[in-house]
């Protein structure tokens, strides 16, 4: 991003994004859909949520209010569960991350950071293209890892644990900060990332430009030591969201949309209908065409953004709120019929024994749409709905018989609807249960709370290092897996480290209360796993953890 002005006043955006036509419709003509088709069994990638950047260096931090409306999910509230900062060249700067990044982790989001400049001494100039540049001195690399461990440590010793820190906000977009070549990247991720002492973002590239992103991908060292493949969609062609090799060789990793502002407008867009409508309809694509598992926006607080500059939520924040208040972070998204009709757009997702259905009608006529759940089911839907009038608004709860409900999504609008799950809905995976096939370290197989399946569950009885250890995990290809732990906690947050065939692959996995020990949750993490037989452990990390039920673990 350009200091204060957005990259919609940058020439080459305005060349790829058209706006759409403000219109006034008449009163509708209802048509008629194919099915939305809903397989609950056929899992994609889980979500890691939605949100945006706080940048109080440039616009001002936000206030305790505007901290409530963006990460609370009550009545006008946004619901994001994903909070990007900024890592300031200057530590001195540092202390103004921390509040808004303390009141997010108290709502259950999760933090990140993305640099835009090492500090000073760290940098020299040299020319690109004719013309003045900067980037990180090749002597400096050690150096600006310890930078980046130090802003970690910081933000962790101040009460925020970081999820993970970038290398470089857009690396090959960088008129105003540091610009990195691929191979520069490369050997960064190759020879440096793997010192940082938190989750690694790479490559950031401002327009998802694969040539960013490809060696690392393609060198297994500095595979091993990205996290995250962090990318930006400004002027991202939907037909580029799609990215094959990340599918084949990135498994176990995670896919993130770190920023975007889209569609590129005026200044003062944040409340345009329908031309807000097209956030869904990014979001939907950023979703089932990307297989992104977060999604996260420019300024949260800005005249185009999702919130007013007074506080309050505009509509593109509606638009983004039909899928961050009911997509919660360790759902996962399942296949469903993404484009039923010229101009409605639909995803499914699953969590917490719920179906989440985001369906977008882009049309000026509204549709009667039929959905049918395969694999679960549901006695009826409780539908949400944002159009040019209506702000998220609750409607009447629909019936569902047979597994099936039909549903008029309203002229441009976004409607989602969410059901709770009967039993037996969903995970057609194996499932394998805590207590039995496992190695227990200071963990104990209990039956006193019920609602248990199986023989029992696992009681851990150390704050530190005891585990539960899966040691017959079967896997017919080497590939990402969705893990679901089933699993109960009567009140706080829990912490574990998960270990795959003897690697540690997740630090402080938080598991979040349930409500009561007889009160079973679910949460779902997402690894690689190798052909054949595969261990699977998680080892307590200063508190007992919950109790286990079991795991299921299905194909990504």
């Amino acid at each position: 991003m350009l200091t204060g002005v957005k990259k919609s006043m940058c020439t080459f955006l305005a060349a790829v994004t058209v706006l759409t036509a403000v219109l006034v419709p008449a009163p509708p003509k209802v048509s008629a859909a194919s099915d939305v088709i809903v397989n609950l069994s056929a899992e994609k990638q889980v979500i890691r949520g939605f949100g945006g950047i706080n940048l109080p260096a440039w616009i001002g931090d936000l206030t305790p209010a505007q901290r409530e409306t963006a990460f609370g999910n009550g009545a006008n509230q946004l619901g994001f569960s994903v909070l990007r900062i900024y890592v300031d060249e200057n530590k001195n700067n540092w202390y103004r991350e921390v509040d808004t990044a303390k009141a997010a982790i108290a709502k259950g989001a999760i933090v990140f950071a993305s640099p835009w400049n090492p500090p000073s001494d760290m940098t020299e100039t040299f020319t690109r293209n004719g013309e003045s540049a900067k980037r990180l001195r090749y002597d400096k690399y050690a150096a600006y890892a310890q930078h980046l461990n130090d802003f970690v440590t910081y933000m962790k010793n101040n009460g925020v644990d970081l999820y993970a820190i970038s290398v470089q906000n857009e690396p090959d977009y960088a008129h105003t900060w540091t610009w990195w070549t691929p191979e520069e990247m490369l050997k960064f991720m190759k020879e440096n990332a793997g010192s940082i002492n938190c989750r690694v973002i790479a490559p950031e590239s401002f327009s998802y430009l694969k040539n960013m992103s490809d060696p690392i991908l393609n060198d297994p060292q500095a595979l091993a030591n990205m996290d995250i493949l962090g990318a930006h969609t400004y002027g991202t062609s939907f037909s580029n969201f799609p990215y094959p090799l990340f599918k084949q060789k990135g498994a176990g990793k995670e896919l993130w949309m770190t920023e975007v502002y889209y569609p590129n407008s005026n200044n003062n867009s944040a409340n345009l209908w329908p031309e807000a409508l097209e956030v869904a309809y990014h979001m939907h694509n950023a979703m089932a065409e990307a297989d992104f598992q977060a999604y996260v926006w420019w300024y949260i607080r800005r005249q185009y953004g999702p919130m007013n500059e007074d506080g309050t939520i505009s509509k593109r924040g509606d638009s983004m709120a039909q899928f961050s208040k009911f997509i919660r972070p360790g759902y996962v998204r399942v296949d469903a019929t993404k484009n039923p009709d010229t101009n409605v757009y639909t995803s499914a997702y699953k969590g917490d024994n719920k179906v989440v259905i985001v369906a977008i009608n882009k049309g000026t006529s509204a549709v009667n749409q039929n959905f049918v759940l395969q694999n679960g089911t549901a006695s009826s839907v409780s539908p949400w709905v944002t159009d040019a009038t209506r702000k998220v608004a609750a409607g009447a709860a629909i019936n569902v018989s047979n597994n099936a409900f039909t549903a008029q999504l309203p002229a441009q609008s976004v409607t989602t609807f969410v059901a709770a799950l009967g039993s037996g809905s969903g995970s057609t995976g194996t499932t394998y249960e805590a207590e039995t096939g496992t190695t227990l370290t200071a963990a104990v197989t209990e039956t006193i709370n019920s609602g248990y399946n199986g023989s029992g569950y696992v009681n851990f009885n150390a704050a530190t290092d005891a585990a539960i250890q899966w040691n017959n995990i079967y896997c017919a290809t080497a590939s990402s897996k969705n893990v679901k732990f089933r699993y109960a906690l009567e009140s706080g947050t829990r912490n574990l480290d998960v270990y795959v065939n003897g690697t540690k692959v997740i630090s402080n996995l938080a598991f979040t209360a349930t409500g009561s020990w007889t009160t079973w949750g679910e949460k779902t993490i997402q690894v690689g796993m190798n052909v054949g037989i595969n261990t699977l452990k998680v080892v307590t990390t200063g508190t007992e953890g919950p109790n286990i039920d079991s795991i299921t673990v299905t194909l990504n």
